[in-house]
């Protein structure tokens, strides 16, 4: 049975993954993918603008800090190889330039997005 922490943890992390895609769309970004689930590991958004394919980490806490604080390197990893399994299957991406951002959503405030926020160092 799941608890009810759980249960608000989970509400949480997708309201605040519908306001990182809203702040994408209105910075001009097309989402690609939202919640990406794939055996190598889960991409919460995948989107792009003009000839830049993103792949988004998003991360709600309560100060930016925290958030930005908080994408350990095995969440790193998994987000590289699974962005490698996304682009194996989507040959119309492989001309893309491919980085890795994160969108940090702390309450009361707009959301940040931090691009190239990382880079693959494998």
């Amino acid at each position: 049975m799941t608890s009810p922490r759980h249960v608000a943890a989970e509400r949480r992390g997708r309201r605040a993954e519908f306001a990182a895609r809203w702040r994408l769309r209105l910075a001009g970004w097309r989402i690609v993918a939202a919640d990406l689930r794939l055996p190598a590991g889960q991409v919460d958004i995948v989107a792009r603008r003009g000839r830049i394919l993103a792949f988004v980490e998003v991360k709600a806490r309560r100060t930016a800090d925290d958030a930005a604080e908080s994408l350990h390197p095995a969440q790193r990893l998994r987000i590289a190889r699974a962005a490698e399994q996304f682009l194996a299957a989507r040959p119309q991406f492989a001309a893309f330039d491919v980085r890795f951002d994160m969108v940090l959503v702390v309450p009361g405030r707009w959301p940040r997005h931090l691009q190239d926020a990382w880079r693959d160092s494998r």
